[in-house]
C-alpha cells in the first residue's frame, strides 16, 4: 500500500545536533523496498545529507525512530541499542480482555523462511518483552510492552503467545476490527462492504529514551497517529 507521507519536517519529535527523532507514519519501509521507492532513509537524507537509521521499524508500525546525523553519533546510540540501555516502549490493541501487570515473557525465537517468527525452545534466540496492560475495553485490550531485546517481530508472537495478538495482525492470529463488532445497531448499506477501522497491524512504538552524546537522558513520545487514535476512540465509545 502507498501512502502519502507528510513533509519530513512534520515528522520530527526531537532534534539536537546529533540525532533527529521522528514519528515515523504506518505504510513506510524504513530502509529500500523493492514495492516502495519510498523509504525513511531516502527522505531523511534530503532533510540532512549524513542521515543514518539507527534501528527500524516494521513498515505497517507507527512511532518513534531514531537518526543519527554523523557516523561519531551512530556509533554512540549503536552502542545503547547493544547494551540494551534504551528503553523502547510500544502500545497495541490486542484481541481479547487481558490484565497483563508486569509480566516478563521469555520465550525464545526462530526466523522462518517466509519471513515470519516461531518460539523455539530447542534453536531459538533470547528473547524477553515486559507487557502491562494499560486499559480495557468490551472486546480488546490496550497494552503496552517494553522489549528488552530486539528480535523480528518479537511482541508480535510474544503478545500471539498470551492468546493476545495483536488487532489486525493476521500472520500471528490477530483479527480486523470491524465497528460492528462494538457497535449497536451498526448498519451499512446492502450494497456496501463493511472495512476494518484500521488496515494494518494496531502497533505504535509509543516513546524511546535514550543517553545524548552530552549525557544528558532524553524521553521522547510518539503521538498516536490517526488510525491508531481513531481506533482508541470507537474502543472507548462503545465499551
Amino acid at each position: 500500500m502507498n501512502k502519502k507521507i507528510p513533509p519530513f519536517e512534520d515528522l520530527i519529535l526531537f532534534e539536537d545536533s546529533d540525532y533527529f527523532v521522528i514519528n515515523k507514519p504506518a505504510f513506510v519501509s524504513s530502509l529500500e523496498d523493492r514495492v516502495d521507492p519510498n523509504n525513511l532513509l531516502k527522505i531523511a537524507k534530503k532533510y540532512h545529507d549524513n542521515s543514518i537509521l539507527c534501528h527500524r521499524l516494521d513498515k505497517e508500525t507507527s512511532g518513534a525512530l531514531i537518526i543519527a546525523k554523523n557516523m561519531d553519533a551512530y556509533k554512540w546510540m549503536s552502542q545503547q541499542f547493544e547494551s540494551r540501555q534504551i528503553k523502547k516502549r510500544y502500545h497495541a490493541i490486542v484481541d481479547g480482555i487481558h490484565d497483563f501487570k508486569k509480566i516478563k515473557l521469555e520465550l525464545p525465537i526462530s526466523i522462518l523462511a517466509k519471513g515470519s517468527v516461531k518460539i523455539d525452545n530447542r534453536e531459538g534466540k533470547r528473547s524477553a518483552t515486559i507487557i502491562n496492560t494499560v486499559k480495557v475495553f468490551k472486546k480488546h485490550s490496550l497494552v503496552s510492552c517494553q522489549p528488552i531485546t530486539g528480535r523480528m517481530h518479537q511482541i508480535r508472537i510474544h503478545l500471539s503467545s498470551l492468546n493476545a495478538p495483536i488487532t489486525g495482525d493476521d500472520l500471528y492470529g490477530g483479527k480486523p476490527f470491524y465497528l460492528s463488532s462494538v457497535k449497536r445497531n451498526y448498519k451499512i448499506s446492502k450494497y456496501d462492504e463493511e472495512r476494518p477501522l484500521i488496515n494494518r497491524i494496531a502497533l505504535h512504538a509509543n516513546s524511546l529514551k535514550f543517553k545524548k552524546i552530552s549525557g544528558d537522558m532524553e524521553i521522547v513520545t510518539a503521538p498516536y497517529p490517526k488510525d491508531f487514535r481513531a481506533l482508541i476512540t470507537q474502543l472507548e465509545k462503545n465499551s
